[in-house]
């Protein structure tokens, strides 16, 4: 049976299945005329090896509707960003390929420092961050869509709902998180969510009352997706976090900016399934352990801007209450993992646990000791106002690059 429930404080738009592929690619066409779409990919070079990218590639061939596409490219030599223009020219959009290793973008990322505001992080964060300022500088979109690009279960109709939702100049919303089934092979995946980020806030709830926010992290079905869109002007305002707090970072910054009736949620794909991590669990500056730290001081720092106070006592309630609260959620997973006819390793779900209650713990005491620790990358519009010829210079390089090199 589809489900139309609404839960919390956010607008769910589900998929009941009573329009087809064609018809949501047939309004946005027409949406297009109007509000012009990019889409945004973050790309490591190794992702161009991997069969989830010729998959996305030749779904993305299909589609008519978008303006543009905006590949960040992270860890490719000058012959790598060459076989990658050579990749990406299969595209019948126009698009545009951020070479972030290249010489070019390194003297603008120097400039940057020069004025206190490049991005303090290799990583996803950062890539994301570049390529929206140059979806800013070329002014063209007014609607922008993201999704990552090891995803093995693509299919275009991911994009469409997407963005629909923010595309739309009938609707209101100025930001769109996507979500999906964590179910592939026979397994329900999706541990970082499930284990860690909805007991955390279930347990946060719990100690700290009735709280605005808590309450709506919690009405995210898929608070770590890494698929969103929204209408271009978000994007100047936003500080995008530069380590593995992107997701529930840029929650946050939406939060703070916006009222609750802009924002929405959508169902994206009945099945989806990408690149796992390691769990990690001998090294906290690896994987999920990693994943975990940053996503837990992601939430502190917000509870603190929102006044809570913190100390040791209170991290050692909240490892306590996740503790008892994430186990009890194991038990539920596994209920729904055998009714349902799949595999549940509960040793593993509690070795996983047990490692997300000593990070919630460690990620505490790190933000004690290091209580003006800033992970957000600044905000365009100050970047903007800072360096106002920025925004051409980075035209012109990434202009040169592509021209340069795609000979």
């Amino acid at each position: 049976m589809s489900d139309f429930y609404q839960n919390g404080i956010i607008s769910t738009l589900h998929n009941l299945r009573t329009q087809s592929l064609g018809d949501l690619e047939k309004n946005l066409e027409s949406f297009a005329k109007s509000r012009p779409m990019t889409l945004v990919l973050p790309s490591l070079f190794s992702e161009l090896e991997k069969p989830a990218l010729q998959l996305i590639v030749d779904e993305l061939k299909k589609v008519k509707y978008l303006n543009s596409i905006v590949i960040g490219l992270d860890q490719a030599t000058k012959e790598e960003y060459k076989y990658a223009l050579h990749f990406f020219n299969q595209l019948p959009q126009k698009h545009f390929v951020l070479w972030n290793d290249g010489p070019r973008l390194k003297k603008i990322d120097e400039k940057l420092k020069s004025f206190g505001l490049s991005p303090r992080e290799l990583g996803k964060g950062r890539n994301v961050w570049f390529c929206f300022g140059f979806v800013l500088a070329d002014g063209s979109a007014k609607s922008v869509a993201l999704h990552d690009c090891d995803i093995v279960t693509y299919n275009r109709e991911l994009l469409a709902r997407l963005i629909y939702p923010v595309a739309n100049p009938n609707f209101n919303y100025q930001f769109c998180k996507g979500y999906y089934s964590r179910v592939a092979n026979e397994k329900i995946n999706g541990r970082v969510c499930r284990l860690l980020v909805t007991p955390l806030i279930r347990s946060l709830k719990k100690i700290f009352n009735d709280n605005e926010y808590l309450n709506y992290l919690d009405s995210f079905r898929y608070a770590l997706a890494g698929e969103f869109s929204m209408r271009t002007e978000v994007l100047n305002d936003i500080r995008i976090p530069s380590d593995w707090g992107l997701e529930i970072g840029v929650l946050s910054e939406v939060n703070r900016n916006y009222s609750n009736n802009h924002l929405c949620q959508v169902d994206i794909a009945d099945h989806y399934d990408h690149k796992h991590q390691d769990l990690s669990l001998d090294d906290q500056e690896k994987g999920l352990s990693k994943m975990s730290i940053d996503i837990c001081k992601s939430i502190f720092r917000k509870l603190a801007t929102n006044g809570h106070v913190f100390n040791s006592e209170t991290f050692r309630s909240i490892k306590a209450t996740y503790f008892r609260i994430a186990l009890d959620f194991i038990e539920t997973y596994n209920n729904d993992a055998l009714m349902n006819g799949l595999k549940l390793d509960i040793h593993s779900e509690e070795k996983a646990v047990e490692m997300f209650a000593q990070n919630i713990l460690d990620a505490g005491n790190s933000y004690l000791d290091n209580p003006m620790e800033t992970p957000f990358i600044p905000s365009w519009t100050r970047v903007n106002s800072a360096i106002p010829d920025l925004q051409k210079e980075f035209i012109s390089a990434v202009t040169e690059d592509m021209n340069e090199f795609s000979k």
